[in-house]
């Protein structure tokens, strides 16, 4: 199976991008990748290996490019030729650590959407406490959201949570401000109804946010605009956690000691709450797996994208979400 990668996308391209694939090469023998950026540049850090190929892209789309604007004007951008290799199906999937919204732009405008998929959804697999990991969705590519939308998010984060991450009928619930059904906005209320009344759908009901590390569902459902939000509160309380963690152990000769004596299980936690260990953020509706990795993305967390995208593909998880969307799975009763 052929993936395509954009080696030049994200704040440690290229080098950590072409760790993560030689890692993925060395690990997976029959993956075949197709690697896009400044071919000098990547061989530097490529391993010799016959199943990478090497397609020297000479333009590059910045973090700071207006997304659409750049895939249409960066036709030779290592992010643009890698999702048109996915459109002529000359590969099966395609990752990048690169600017989100060119991503999302060429995932719809190269790689086309589902039929039946109103919106595509940025979906991550986020941490819990007990090492288990939650699908959420969408976590940014729309702000706004209707009920319909919701439900197909749902059917959609459902066959991944299945087909990828091997969970048995899993648990569907709906980000709220209460567990009460009639708990709300007018968008919760009317996709609590619709969720509740569906086919084919595991729905637990409303969860609140607070729960969410502590794994109460298995797909968690919301507009991107709150999940946005919810991601980036997850990721900065993370962040300040740890960095007040480390402070009060290199407080004293005592903590110190007792940081040294701890020093596997500290890292232990860290990794276990590290959602790069997950892979990166499925855009999920589109008519092949596209997965943004994160913008710092090492080489481990880039492995771990690749190896999200090579599942998807061998699950077949966007022809399973057609066929459940075209045949009204989901659909209220």
């Amino acid at each position: 199976m052929k993936l395509a990668i954009d080696a030049m996308g994200g704040d440690n391209a290229p080098e950590q991008i072409i760790l993560g694939v030689n890692r993925a090469l060395k690990e997976n023998p029959e993956l075949v990748l197709t690697v896009f950026g400044d071919e000098a540049k990547i061989r530097t850090y490529l391993d010799q290996n016959s199943r990478a190929e090497v397609v020297h892209s000479p333009d590059v789309i910045l973090g700071t490019d207006e997304p659409v604007r750049a895939v249409r004007r960066k036709k030779e951008s290592s992010l643009v030729m890698m999702a048109e290799a996915v459109a002529k199906n000359e590969a099966a999937a395609c990752v990048s650590a690169g600017n989100t919204g060119a991503l999302m732009a060429a995932g719809l405008f190269i790689v086309g959407r589902i039929d039946g998929v109103e919106r595509p959804a940025l979906a991550p697999t986020l941490p819990t406490i007990d090492g288990r990991g939650f699908v959420m969705l969408d976590l940014g590519a729309n702000s706004d959201a209707r009920p319909e939308h919701l439900l197909q998010y749902a059917v959609m984060g459902s066959v991944y949570a299945e087909k990828v991450r091997g969970i048995d009928n899993p648990r569907v619930g709906l980000l709220n401000i209460g567990t009460e059904e009639k708990k709300g906005n007018e968008l919760t209320k009317a996709a609590f109804s619709l969720l509740n009344g569906a086919n084919d759908l595991h729905f637990i009901g409303n969860v609140e946010s607070r729960d969410l590390l502590n794994g109460v569902a298995d797909v968690v459902v919301t507009d991107g605009f709150t999940g946005n939000m919810v991601l980036k509160t997850l990721e900065g309380t993370a962040l300040s956690i740890f960095s007040m963690l480390k402070q009060s152990l290199a407080s004293s000769l005592k903590t110190k000691i007792g940081a040294v004596l701890l020093k596997e299980e500290l890292y232990a936690l860290k990794n276990k709450m590290d959602y790069a260990e997950y892979g990166g953020a499925g855009l999920f509706g589109l008519k092949a797996p596209v997965i943004k990795a994160h913008g710092s993305s090492d080489a481990n967390a880039f492995f771990h994208a690749i190896e999200q995208a090579y599942k998807m593909a061998q699950a077949n998880v966007p022809s399973i979400i057609e066929s459940q969307i075209s045949s009204g799975e989901g659909e209220s009763n």
